[in-house]
């Protein structure tokens, strides 16, 4: 009984303060509870009972793109008109029918308003090397092919008939050699004398990468054999002249 008293005269002896302080730092030296983790069921290979593993936590999502790079994404891209490129550069016609973009051509009616009545272009001897000029009416050559691929067209199939793959060259007058006179053809595909090949109809003595080059600058179909290019060469020709219905 006296060691009851004695105690509780001690508690009674104490500084509230103290213990209001005590419990404090009690309290804030006690590590917080971690927060229940969600648990996972696998079920072993052998069939025995399910073990519980904690799963672990899902990472977070990704951030969403910048403004910037999303409408980088979404730019379209534009294609460039084969007739508009910045590749044909403006020069000056190296023909009076010619226009200041390379493999291309004023209609008809144009060249004629010009006064443009002749088209004229070299041809060399494959037998003795003699160099001839050859000069051709605009209107009725021009008549002439036209004629022909209206008449033949449609029997083509877009391919170039053998009259256009082999032409008939003209004959040379120094020799007397018959067909001997093949065109003179520019190494610089940007001074081929196209319209003069075109109405003696011989651009199939063009190789198949300056035909290619032709269809290129006028935005026609350029791939496959040399008989298709060639068909396409005829018609866009044809078509800057006088185009089709």
């Amino acid at each position: 009984m006296e060691g009851k008293a004695a105690a509780s005269r001690h508690a009674d002896e104490l500084d509230p303060l103290a213990l209001t302080l005590g419990s404090i730092y009690a309290a804030a030296a006690v590590a917080p509870a971690s927060p229940p983790r969600a648990t996972q069921r696998r079920r072993l290979n052998n069939g025995s009972a399910p073990i519980y593993a904690a799963a672990s936590p899902a990472s977070p999502p990704p951030p969403p793109l910048p403004l910037v790079a999303t409408r980088a994404v979404r730019r379209r891209v534009h294609r460039v008109n084969p007739r508009a490129d910045a590749g044909d550069l403006v020069q000056a016609p190296p023909f009076p029918w010619a226009t200041e973009r390379p493999a291309q051509h004023g209609t008809l009616q144009s060249l004629l308003r010009r006064g443009v009545t002749s088209v004229e272009g070299q041809a060399r001897c494959k037998r003795c090397g003699g160099r001839k000029a050859i000069a051709y009416d605009l209107e009725s050559k021009f008549r002439e092919v036209r004629e022909y691929i209206v008449a033949n067209r449609h029997a083509m199939y877009d391919r170039a008939p053998k009259a256009w793959e082999f032409p008939a060259l003209p004959d040379c007058d120094a020799c007397g050699h018959k067909g001997a006179m093949w065109p003179e053809i520019a190494a610089d595909k940007h001074e081929i004398n196209w319209l003069f090949l075109f109405l003696g109809q011989m651009l199939g003595c063009c190789t198949l990468e300056q035909l290619r080059y032709f269809c290129m600058k006028n935005g026609r179909h350029r791939t496959g054999a040399k008989n298709r290019v060639l068909y396409y060469a005829y018609i866009e020709m044809s078509n800057q002249l006088l185009p089709f219905d």
